[in-house]
């Protein structure tokens, strides 16, 4: 079967992972190595049919790598889970716009390189879909990309909080350049919200009524800092709507507050706090500590997301496309309960 050829859009935590994941379960053959990936297969389309065409950063420890070096430059501090082979694959600059924030400006080292004409780069690598990977924060970055795919006649996936997908106008683009558009804000596999909701809906499903409920996030990798500093608002809305979602009613709630502690490094630690009621008014409070490795969190959702996306191009798919978008993403432009989205999800990649 053809490749699913993916451009990556910053050469961060994130990035490292999916390409950590490509190389380890590309070697896969029982069953049981397959352990830890949602969809050993999808519409056909296994871990080693993709294949990642063009990166792009802005760091000079990054920018001029093999993709296969770049991913383990500093500030990158994701675990080495898999030995990644030579790709071939230079990291080009990209424009920094916006990419780093005030607070992360002693994190990252921005280069002085030339930057590339980025859609020619794009249509010269046989890109089909840019992967957009950078910080929260890069507002006018995302959007930038998002043209530049547009002009290289790409679907573009938009991993961030940055409102694209979610965006009438932005969905209007891409279904008038004929061309997917995925987002916006990516999933966890085993993450924070999705815990949260499940943990909700369960409780509400037996009859408890949740009268508040909290959960704050507590990480140590750059994201934590540029989350703290220019996107705590915009994530700490996304996700207390997500989680909304899980209750038939109104209640308190509070979720996506981040802190920065430095030491954690590429960890994660998610606190949950719900207060309710039960049968005959009776009391219940729950205190949840959740620990994870951040960037392997993103892997197996990405692993099937730009699988997804293959189908959708496949099937001349074009604009918002909403059934991957509530599968795998916090903010699509339609919410729906978990359930739902992901029946929804294997229908469409049953091909």
């Amino acid at each position: 079967m053809p490749k699913v050829k993916v451009a990556l859009i910053g050469v961060g935590n994130c990035a490292s992972a999916f390409l950590q994941g490509l190389s380890y379960y590309g070697k896969a053959v029982k069953p049981e190595e397959f352990v830890g990936l949602r969809n050993p297969t999808l519409a056909g389309y296994a871990p080693n049919d993709i294949t990642v065409v063009a990166a792009f950063d802005v760091d000079e420890r990054k920018v001029g790598l093999d993709l296969s070096e770049a991913i383990y430059a500093k500030p990158n501090n994701a675990p080495q889970i898999s030995q990644v082979s030579k790709t071939g694959v230079t990291v080009s600059k990209g424009p920094l716009l916006d990419g780093v924030g005030e607070s992360t400006k002693h994190i990252v080292q921005a280069s002085n390189k030339a930057d590339v004409d980025v859609a020619k780069t794009l249509k010269e690598s046989g890109a089909e879909m840019v992967l957009n990977l950078l910080p929260s924060g890069a507002v006018k970055a995302t959007e930038y990309y998002a043209k530049q795919a547009i002009a290289a006649g790409c679907a573009f996936i938009n991993a961030t909080p940055n409102f694209i997908a979610s965006d009438p106008s932005w969905a209007k683009q891409f279904k008038e350049a004929n061309l997917p558009l995925i987002g916006d804000d990516l999933v966890d596999q085993v993450g924070s919200t999705a815990l949260h909701r499940t943990l909700l809906k369960l409780l509400s499903d037996s009859g408890v009524k949740i009268t508040e409920t909290y959960q704050l996030d507590v990480g140590g990798g750059a994201e934590s800092v540029d989350t703290l500093e220019r996107t705590r608002d915009t994530k700490r809305t996304i996700k207390t709507e997500s989680v909304a979602s899980a209750l038939p009613y109104k209640t308190q709630i509070v979720a996506g507050s981040t802190d920065y502690v430095d030491f954690l490094e590429n960890n994660r630690d998610s606190y949950f706090y719900i207060n309710g009621v039960y049968f005959c008014d009776t009391p219940l409070k729950i205190d949840l500590k959740f620990q994870t490795v951040d960037a392997p969190n993103a892997g197996s959702v990405l692993l099937d997301i730009v699988r997804a996306v293959k189908v959708a191009l496949t099937k001349k798919q074009t604009g918002a496309i909403e059934v991957i978008c509530a599968y795998g993403f916090k903010r699509p432009p339609e919410m729906t309960s978990i359930e739902i989205a992901e029946e929804k999800f294997k229908q469409y990649t049953n091909i």
